[in-house]
């Protein structure tokens, strides 16, 4: 009977070794939309006289494993796809390792931004794992207002 116990204990402190293992190295967020991803910030830019210069897209992403973003990111305007150079940094820490990615929207896919009906950003890890998410629609009215300005 204590064999019994002995090899049910560690069975199940194996499962549980290699359970969170697998939960620390791998990322399971589940989410229909960008915005519940990660944290964002959309900022537009303007010129003296008013006019729309750019705008940028800062990205936090929180992860648990030591993944680095890849400097490069595609966005989505009703489907037509843009491809940019992005800007990344990543701090590491003991808990949770964040990677920040920064675009610049080029200025030609700013006048498509305005009328968009879906938009969509994906970006990539080294590890092979790219996220691929829509932003909502909420959350899109709230960029467009903002080029508006």
């Amino acid at each position: 009977m204590r064999k019994i116990f002995f090899v049910i204990g560690i069975f199940f402190m194996l499962v549980g070794v290699f359970g969170i293992s697998y939960t620390w190295n791998h990322d399971h967020r589940k989410t229909e939309f960008l915005e519940e991803y990660a944290k964002l910030e959309f900022v537009s830019a303007r010129d003296e006289f008013g006019n729309l210069e750019g705008a940028n897209l800062s990205l936090w992403d929180y992860r648990f494993d030591k993944a680095q973003l890849l400097n490069k990111a595609i966005i989505f305007i009703d489907g037509v796809p843009w491809e940019i150079e992005a800007a990344t940094r990543q701090t590491l820490s003991k808990s949770q390792n964040e990677n920040k990615l920064f675009i610049q929207f080029p200025k030609l896919s700013l006048r498509d931004m305005l009328t968009a009906k879906e938009f969509r950003l994906k970006f990539y890890y080294d590890n092979g794992q790219s996220i691929d998410l829509p932003l909502g629609k909420k959350e899109l009215i709230v960029w467009q207002r903002k080029l508006r300005w």
